[in-house]
């Protein structure tokens, strides 16, 4: 799958602007704050109607301009398809792909991006929100069901911690409490199995990434951490079910007590090890960026694996975040797909990989 043309109008700092992306690297250069992470947002945007930066559709819309418009031509499953989103602030997405009105879950189906950004070299060692983010994003492009349980879990948990903060003020709230438990431990179940299924899929296609990478046989170990009393992450929705309302339950007086959500799937992480040592506190920072790339570069092959195409590659001022060697590994292992790799104009990355080069100024590409 590629994107062959994008056209952007009144997003972020794009007034109107045009791009046609070579089928395989496209480097993006240029000062700082001129457009380029931009660019790689409407892309990412594409795949998901979201973007990576913000939960706001309203900062995407230019300050000059009362919407938005991406309108792109990709090249997918075979065939040519038209995209196009419209961005109204207080208003619902407009998706359309080849005129017909989709959902924000159904771009998925059409295209897959792999994002890799700066913050990611700090997977290994931050909290667990940005794993779960990790896993969030991945399983949600090949598995569109997941990000409808998703939501529905993101929902519960807001109206229950709403609960948690104002039942002192409102005691009458405790009424619909036990049922935003049993909604979230429901919609846990299913993310759990998700999340499960998907870690043993990166720890099989990790490791010899990881391996290959750190060139000094390192073993990387990827596993899935859910609330203590699921026995197995693996097996029905029900068996799970019943295991976190076991948890909900004896956990009921401590949320009272601290209002906060202390029981369901928002409590995962993976555990990351190294050497069956854990990443997260013993790995040195050359090991961590590894790790955290092979993930990455994992993700990207079950993708492959999953739809038989390449997603779109998006790297995000990372190289110039890696030291030479690693530069190199990652170079060598983007073929095959199209990448997006926006870099500072001076950077010789531009001249390493051999692509089309892409200048952006003030929001102008050339």
């Amino acid at each position: 799958m590629r994107i062959d043309r994008i056209a952007l109008n009144g997003f972020r700092n794009y007034e109107w602007e045009t791009v046609r992306f070579a089928p395989d690297t496209n480097v993006i250069a240029g000062p700082n704050a001129q457009g380029k992470t931009n660019l790689l947002e409407a892309v990412y945007l594409l795949s998901c109607a979201r973007s990576f930066r913000t939960r706001f559709d309203r900062e995407l819309v230019g300050f000059a301009f009362s919407e938005a418009e991406l309108l792109a031509e990709i090249w997918s499953h075979e065939r040519a398809h038209t995209v196009k989103i419209r961005l109204h602030p207080g208003q619902t997405k407009r998706i359309t792909v080849n005129g017909v009105k989709k959902n924000a879950s159904e771009l998925s189906e059409l295209l897959n991006v792999v994002l890799f950004c700066p913050d990611d070299l700090n997977l290994i060692k931050e909290g667990a929100a940005v794993r779960r983010r990790l896993l969030d994003n991945a399983i949600s492009q090949i598995r569109p069901r997941y990000a409808a349980y998703l939501s529905e879990f993101n929902r519960l948990y807001e109206h229950k911690t709403r609960i948690l903060k104002d039942w002192r003020e409102k005691p009458s709230l405790l009424e619909t409490l036990d049922e935003f438990s049993d909604g979230m431990c429901r919609a846990s179940a299913q993310l759990i199995r998700y999340r499960a299924a998907y870690t043993a899929r990166l720890n099989e296609t990790a490791p010899p990434i990881h391996r290959e990478f750190s060139g000094d046989g390192e073993e990387l170990t990827i596993r899935y951490k859910t609330v203590s009393t699921v026995r197995d992450p693996f097996a029905s929705a029900k068996e799970i079910y019943y295991d976190l309302c076991d948890h909900q339950e004896s956990h009921r007086r401590a949320e009272l007590e601290s209002a906060q959500c202390l029981s369901g799937a928002h409590k995962d992480d993976l555990e990351i090890f190294i050497n069956g040592r854990a990443a997260r506190s013993y790995a040195s920072q050359g090991q961590t960026r590894t790790a955290a790339l092979s993930l990455k570069l994992a993700e990207r092959d079950i993708l492959l694996t999953e739809t038989g195409e390449y997603p779109i590659l998006l790297l995000d001022d990372v190289l110039s975040e890696l030291d030479s060697r690693r530069q190199e590994f990652v170079l060598n292992r983007i073929g095959g797909g199209q990448t997006l790799i926006t870099c500072c104009e001076d950077d010789a990355i531009s001249e390493r990989t051999g692509g089309q080069v892409l200048f952006v100024n003030g929001g102008h590409i050339r």
